[in-house]
């Protein structure tokens, strides 16, 4: 044959999806037991095992004993593994996971000889804007990619470009993706015949001359008897997947140049469906990598003593394996879904255990009664924080100043009052520990007995002498001290913690210094920076300080969804559900620091939706509806230039999806949003070519800004620009009952097996916290509002002796800088580890300043690189625009 195919030999290797973990593993062992027995009798065989190492890992708990033959083989350039430790799905993980899976997989494939030098992503669900620079800056110089690429891509090599200008050549897929060769040699009588035709489709995308790439494997496959035989009857030659790329410059001059992100439909489907079912999922992925990148390692490596590093590993390996591209995305079955929820749960716990630990620690410094104050941000925040304290004496800082607070909630102060044998009372007695509290003291007064209790006591109890003055009591008392919930204003340091405490002799005023009061007359809150205003139906309007008004927020819109995990579908004939049957207000706080209503509104959604003959249809049965209590908080915080809501509901009903929408201040031709280190403009349509309709439904991690509103997201939101641009339209929960569809309208064939998932529908109680930003012409100022939405001031109770005095303020690092934001801070080898990423379209300067004497760039991967000039304690880089930076300080 005239033309050269190099068959690369592979396994797509979905770690849990159709069946769970456990089940695929056992198939997995089996597979690789084959693979390495066929390539140590066949000398000319060759392997890629998915590019992601988490299949050696859970190969070799199994089989530790064949460590040494996989390393054999991949040291010998005939098994790839790596680079990824698993293959993600990238919208749906942070950028610093993205970073961290990377790093992860290239270090542990190293220690088995080496990691393929290719950025290979198969099959995600499209790519991140920033992929391009991220794995250059881990060293890597080429990707490998199928879905998501535009049609403009008419070759099967172009120059991927990130944000910043960073360029990689990146290896197409076309025609077949991972599996364009994988028919070649199912009939060895038709060999020849299948190869001539191979190579006719794949010369009108590579050119007419050079090496053509048949990727020979598919979902779950094993390796072929005879392989090397039948590659060499066409005359082709068999290598793996980096042999083949390798043989290419990595130099994108010439290439077709394809910018940011991949999300076409042109040439794949990209199944952007998974982006919003089961929601809880992205719900608890986000909150425990917020828990471990913001909370957990920064504090560790300013505050802790010991680093907890095993811990952290083990945190970071949860979230890592979570994020795999069938595991967080919830397009498996239920089992699936709820292994997944399961790791990323204790991912969450290990940093919850690793922040309490510091913290516990600052803690001891600050005496009982008084409250520790800590800011996760890398800026001085003076925010509202809200506390539990004691009596009724006014808050003081460590300077002896009133700190402005606002009582919110009392707690009860009489926790029994019942007739009862006192001998029965004292059983309820450990140690000095009382319903939860600890006795401060007892008195008998005639037939009653009465405990005092409180939060911490220093007094002595002796239950003997209590014995001797029981007689003739009928009655138990347990009266606690007076608690109440507060609001705050606090100023904390940038990284850093401040502590206040009750005090009757505050020595200087409160004052709120520049910030406004929050103001409630009627129905509208105010603080000077945003207004709101509840309207009858239960939206609300809201203006900022500059006169940007968005009228009609709020409104929550129900409709059918009998697509699947993968695609949404609304039912023919779809009634959707806006207005609500009745709506009542009540008010919960009215500042100075605080304000908040709560809007509880009725609706009546259907129940289910039918499906007949396969054509679905809305139930138009009246009698198949259900009465849905949605209570929505509206809360306004002094200084705060966002109003934050907090929607729950309990989900009673199957087959349908759930949006928030907000209308615009003016309509938009294009969507900015935020994720992977990038802020990413989208229009109001996707590009249409493969099969699947093309939604135009996009993710947004922390935020996502429109024709004058921002959109604050505590997790990944799927979002849409409905109406022509003049809405937002941010979906709250969307329930289905399959894996996928055989048949599902806006997707011509299926992707994945017909499976039942009752649990997609996600029924009972859902919760979603978010906030709404008027913004203007610009996104500049969202980003910093992001920050303080997602990452709330933490209050930890003081644990100190009660005679010590309220310790300073310290700071722990600050970063500042146009755009500049924080993705990461933790220690590595000694030196603290800080992740830094320009969302701006200029260069700007990154200014850090801390504790340290000595700072170096690094890499992703943390080794090092130039050293950086530091002046008492501050340090200045310049960035690219969208430059993602690592710098390292000690």
């Amino acid at each position: 044959m005239s033309a050269e195919i190099v068959v690369v030999p592979h396994t797509h290797w979905d770690r849990e999806w159709y069946e769970p973990f456990q089940r695929f593993r056992l198939r997995l062992v089996a597979l690789l037991d084959e693979v390495l027995d066929t390539m140590e009798r066949e000398p000319g065989y060759h392997f890629t095992l998915d590019g992601q190492l988490a299949c050696v890992d859970d190969y070799l708990e199994v089989r530790p004993e064949h460590r040494d033959r996989i390393a054999a083989l991949v040291r010998s350039g005939r098994l790839a593994i790596g680079p990824w430790q698993i293959l993600l799905d990238e919208f749906l993980c942070s950028g610093e996971n993205i970073v961290r899976n990377l790093a992860l997989g290239m270090d542990r494939s190293e220690k088995l000889g080496a990691a393929m030098p290719v950025g290979y992503l198969p099959d995600m669900f499209g790519h991140a804007a920033q992929m391009p620079q991220i794995l250059k800056l881990a060293g890597l110089e080429h990707a490998c990619v199928y879905r998501g690429v535009p049609s403009s891509v008419v070759t099967d090599a172009f120059a991927w470009v990130a944000p910043d200008g960073t360029a990689v050549r990146a290896q197409y897929l076309p025609a077949g993706g991972y599996g364009n060769g994988a028919h070649l040699f199912e009939l060895p009588g038709e060999v020849a015949p299948r190869a001539a035709r191979f190579v006719e489709t794949m010369r009108a995308w590579h050119g007419p001359d050079g090496p053509l790439l048949a990727m020979y494997g598919t979902d779950h496959s094993a390796p072929v008897q005879g392989l090397p035989g039948m590659v060499a009857s066409v005359d082709a030659r068999m290598d793996t997947l980096s042999g083949y790329i390798g043989r290419f410059s990595p130099e994108t001059a010439g290439l077709p140049r394809v910018e940011g992100e991949l999300r076409s439909h042109a040439r794949a489907n990209i199944l952007p469906g998974v982006i919003s079912v089961r929601a809880h999922l992205k719900q608890l992925m986000g909150r425990a990598e917020r828990m471990v990148e913001r909370y957990a390692e920064p504090l560790a490596a300013l505050w802790g003593r010991e680093w907890p590093g095993r811990f952290l590993d083990m945190a970071w390996g949860r979230l890592i394996d979570a994020g795999g591209h069938d595991s967080i995305t919830g397009c498996g079955v239920d089992e699936t879904a709820q292994q997944v929820a399961a790791r990323i749960a204790e991912a969450e716990h290990l940093g919850q255990a690793v922040r309490d630990m510091v913290t516990a620690r600052l803690a001891a410094a600050v005496p009982a009664g008084g409250v520790l104050v800590v800011n996760p941000t890398p800026a001085t925040r003076r925010g509202v924080v809200f506390l539990d304290v004691a009596g009724l004496d006014p808050l003081v800082d460590g300077t002896g100043s009133r700190v402005p607070l606002q009582p919110l909630e009392y707690a009860p102060t009489l926790l029994l009052d019942e007739e009862m044998d006192p001998a029965v009372a004292l059983t309820f007695i450990h140690g000095t520990e009382l319903y939860g509290r600890h006795i401060t003291g007892w008195s008998v007064d005639g037939p009653v007995l009465t405990f005092s209790v409180a939060r911490e006591s220093s007094a002595a109890f002796d239950v003997a002498e209590l014995r001797d003055h029981l007689a003739g009591v009928t009655r138990v008392r347990i009266l606690a001290e007076t608690r109440r919930t507060v609001a705050a204003l606090v100023e904390t340091p940038p990284l850093g913690h401040t502590s206040v405490r009750p005090s009757a002799s505050a020595s200087l005023p409160s004052s709120m210094a520049g910030i406004g009061p929050v103001r409630l007359e009627g129905q509208t809150i105010n603080n000077g920076l945003v207004r709101v205003e509840l309207d009858d139906d239960g939206t609300f309007t809201l203006t900022g300080a500059d006169g940007t008004t968005i009228s009609g927020a709020g409104r929550i819109v129900d409709g059918g969804d009998v697509g699947d995990t993968y695609n949404h579908a609304p039912p023919a004939g779809d009634v959707l559900v806006s207005r609500p049957e009745s709506v009542e207000v009540e008010t919960v706080w009215s500042g100075p620091l605080v304000a908040a209503f709560d809007v509880r509104r009725i609706y009546r959604w259907a129940a289910a939706r039918a499906e007949r003959d396969e054509v679905v249809s809305f139930a138009d049965d009246a009698g198949r509806t259900e009465e849905i209590v949605v209570d929505t908080r509206v809360e306004l915080r002094a200084g705060e230039p966002f109003v934050r809501l907090h929607v729950e509901f309990d989900n009673r009903c199957d087959d349908h999806r759930v949006r928030l929408h907000v209308p615009l201040p003016s309509a938009a031709a294009s969507s900015f949003a935020e994720g992977q280190f990038a802020v990413v403009e989208r229009g109001l349509t996707s590009e249409a070519g493969c099969g699947e309709t093309p939604l135009p439904t996009f993710p947004a991690s922390s935020w996502v800004a429109a024709g004058g509103v921002a959109a604050l997201l505590e997790h990944v939101t799927e979002y849409e620009l409905v109406e022509e641009g003049s809405e937002l339209a941010l979906t709250l929960l969307r329930s289905v009952g399959y894996l996928s569809r055989n048949r599902n309208a806006l997707r011509p064939e299926p992707a994945g097996p017909q499976l039942p998932t009752p649990a997609a529908q996600s029924r009972g109680t859902r919760s979603v916290r978010l906030a709404l930003m008027p913004c203007g012409d610009s996104w500049a100022g969202v980003p910093a509002a992001a920050e303080v939405f997602r990452h709330d001031l933490l209050a930890v109770p003081g644990t100190g002796e009660r005679a010590l005095g309220l310790p300073a303020a310290a700071s722990g690092l600050s970063v500042s800088g146009d755009g500049v934001v924080m993705t990461s801070l933790r220690l590595r080898d000694g030196w603290k580890e800080l992740r830094v990423v320009a969302l701006s379209d200029t260069g700007t300067d990154a200014v850090v300043a801390g504790d340290f004497t000595a700072a170096r760039t690094a890499d992703l991967r943390g080794r090092p690189g130039d050293e950086l000039p530091v002046a008492d304690g501050s340090l200045r880089l310049p960035l690219r625009a969208w430059e993602i930076a690592t710098i390292q300080l000690r």
